[in-house]
């Protein structure tokens, strides 16, 4: 018989409960999964667990917005000053102190839902 001759043989049927077909696209990491499973099987080399975010991005320009604010906020530093303020005691704690740190807690629960939204997930996840 020739390469041109030669008759395929039949395809493998593989019958997987739900939970094991879902471990398997988890697994595979947005992998074909007829190729992940041959690489699985054939391939030492592979390693036995591809791990890729479990929440891919759904809204890239949402997270782009949302990392251009947290860049410019320089909230991080602002956060240490006013921790090591509260710690040593100088920390005023006057009517204009607690509303700016209501406004900033305010902007910190829209950063938050602007990354759960463009990762797709509800404030439940």
């Amino acid at each position: 018989m020739t390469d041109r001759t030669r008759i395929r043989p039949p395809p493998f049927s593989l019958r997987l409960t739900v939970e094991e077909r879902e471990q398997l696209e988890r697994d595979s990491a947005g992998m074909a999964l007829g190729e992940y499973i041959r690489l699985r099987v054939f391939d030492d080399n592979v390693p036995k667990r591809r791990t890729r975010n479990k929440h891919p991005v759904k809204d890239h320009k949402l997270l782009a917005c949302l990392l251009g604010e947290l860049g410019r906020s320089k909230l991080a530093n602002n956060l240490n000053q006013l921790a090591k303020a509260a710690n040593s005691g100088s920390l005023i704690i006057d009517p204009e102190t607690t509303k700016m740190l209501k406004i900033a807690c305010s902007d910190i629960r829209e950063m938050r839902r602007m990354l759960m939204k463009s990762l797709g997930l509800t404030s439940e996840n």
